[in-house]
C-alpha cells in the first residue's frame, strides 16, 4: 500500500537504457523473493487455520474471531496481493500512462495491508480489555461489539481508499519496476495522502502502542512481585515480556519503512534507491508471516492443538501406525508440557485472551479472570 512512485534511480546516474536493464536483471531475484515469501505465508497460516478452527484452550470465542480475521488478512498478501502484482510485473509493460488494472491492483493492495493494520490494532484491543477488565470482559465486548469491530477492519479500508480504483481519480497510480507493484503517486494529492497515513497507520500504532505498553508495564509488575515473595519456579511473566516486546517491534520494523518512503514521495516528490523501495514495500507482507509466529506458535495451547490436529491428518492419510496413534497423540501433548510447571497452569490458562497474554492472565486471580461467554 505505502508505496514510492515508479522510478526509483535518479535518472542523473543512468540513461533510460541502462535503467531498464538494471531493472530487467534484477526482477528475476525479486519475483523469487516474493515467491518464497508467498509460499512461507501460505503454509504459516494454512497450519493456523486448521488449529482455531475449532476451539483451542485458554482461547476465548472472540479472540478466535479476532486471530480468524487476521489470519484472512494475512493469507491475502499471499493469495491475492502477490499473485496481481506478479501477474502486472510479468505482462505489463513498462509505460507511464494511466492502467485501469493497475488501479484496480493498486486498490486492492492498500485494502488489504489497512485491514491488516486495523486488525493488528483490533486484537491488541481485546487483549487490553481482556486482562485489566476480566470481570466486565463480556460486558465490555460482546460478541457483537467484537463482530462490529471486525467488520469495521474489513468495511472502512476499501470504503476510504475507493478513489484509488478510478483512472481518473483524486491521485495516480502507475507500475513500479523497482517494488514490481503497483503504486499510488502519492506526490499527485499530499492531502489524500496524509489522510490516509491519518485515519489508517498513526490510529492503528497508538493503539497497539498504548495498549502492549501498558500489557508490558502489567507483566513487569508481577514479576517483581513474584520475586518478592519468592515466587521463583512455575509459569513466570518474564514469557509475557518476551512476547509482547518482539510484537511491536516487528511491527515498527515492517510498517514503518513505507511510511517513511509515503511521506516522503507526498512531500519531496522524489524517489528513492531501488532496493530501498522494494524492502521497504514488501516489509509488510512479511509481517503476513511473522503474526504466525508471535500470535501463534508461541503459544502453549496452539502447539498443543496443531500436535493433535497433526496426529489426526497422519492417521487419515495412513503415515501413522494405527495401533500407535492413541499413544503418540498423548505422547505429543505431554510432551508439550515444560518439566516443573505447575499443575494449575492449564486450568489457569484457560481463562486466558489471546497467545501473548496468557502468560499475563494465568498469574491474575481465579476468581477474577473467569469470562462468562455472552450468549
Amino acid at each position: 500500500m505505502f508505496d514510492t512512485t515508479n522510478v526509483s534511480i535518479p535518472a542523473v546516474d543512468f540513461n533510460d537504457t541502462d535503467l531498464h536493464r538494471t531493472l530487467e536483471a534484477h526482477r528475476p531475484i525479486k519475483i523469487g523473493i516474493i515467491s518464497v515469501l508467498g509460499v512461507m505465508i501460505t503454509l504459516g497460516n494454512i497450519a493456523v487455520v486448521m488449529v482455531i478452527a475449532s476451539a483451542v484452550s485458554g482461547w476465548s470465542r472472540n479472540s478466535r474471531y479476532f486471530l480468524l480475521s487476521l489470519t484472512g488478512a494475512d493469507s491475502a498478501f499471499a493469495l491475492l496481493i502477490m499473485p496481481l502484482n506478479l501477474c502486472v510485473s510479468l505482462i505489463k509493460e513498462y509505460n507511464a500512462g494511466p492502467d485501469p488494472f493497475c488501479h484496480i491492483v493498486a486498490f486492492f493492495n492498500a485494502t488489504i495491508y489497512s485491514t491488516c493494520m486495523y486488525t493488528l490494532a483490533t486484537i491488541s484491543l481485546e487483549r487490553y480489555i481482556a486482562v485489566f477488565y476480566p470481570l466486565k470482559y463480556s460486558v465490555l465486548l460482546t460478541r457483537r461489539r467484537a463482530l462490529l469491530l471486525i467488520s469495521f477492519s474489513w468495511v472502512f479500508p476499501p470504503v476510504l481508499l475507493f478513489p484509488i480504483s478510478f483512472p481518473a481519480g483524486i491521485i495516480e497510480v502507475h507500475f513500479s519496476r523497482a517494488s514490481l507493484v503497483c503504486n499510488p503517486l502519492y506526490s499527485s494529492n499530499v492531502s489524500y495522502s496524509l489522510t490516509l497515513t491519518c485515519f489508517i497507520f498513526f490510529p492503528c500504532s497508538a493503539i497497539m502502542t498504548f495498549c502492549n505498553l501498558r500489557l508490558w508495564v502489567a507483566a513487569k509488575r508481577q514479576r517483581s512481585k513474584l520475586r518478592r515473595h519468592s515466587w521463583g519456579g512455575g509459569y513466570r511473566p518474564k514469557v509475557a515480556l518476551r512476547v509482547l516486546v518482539p510484537v511491536m517491534t516487528v511491527y515498527y520494523t515492517c510498517w514503518t519503512p513505507c511510511m517513511v518512503i509515503m511521506l516522503y514521495n507526498a512531500i519531496s516528490g522524489s524517489a528513492v534507491p531501488e532496493w530501498i523501495e522494494f524492502i521497504a514495500v514488501w516489509l509488510p507482507t512479511s509481517n503476513g508471516f511473522l503474526n504466525c509466529i508471535f500470535y501463534f506458535w508461541i503459544n502453549h495451547s496452539f502447539r498443543k492443538k496443531f500436535h493433535v490436529v497433526l496426529q489426526k491428518l497422519c492417521l487419515k492419510l495412513g503415515l501413522c501406525p494405527s495401533s500407535d496413534t492413541d499413544s503418540c497423540c498423548v505422547n505429543s501433548i505431554d510432551s508439550s508440557v515444560i518439566p516443573g510447571w505447575s499443575s494449575n497452569y492449564s486450568l489457569h490458562e484457560r481463562f486466558s485472551s489471546v497467545s501473548s497474554t496468557c502468560t499475563l492472565l494465568a498469574l491474575r486471580p481465579q476468581t477474577s479472570m473467569r469470562e462468562a461467554e455472552p450468549a
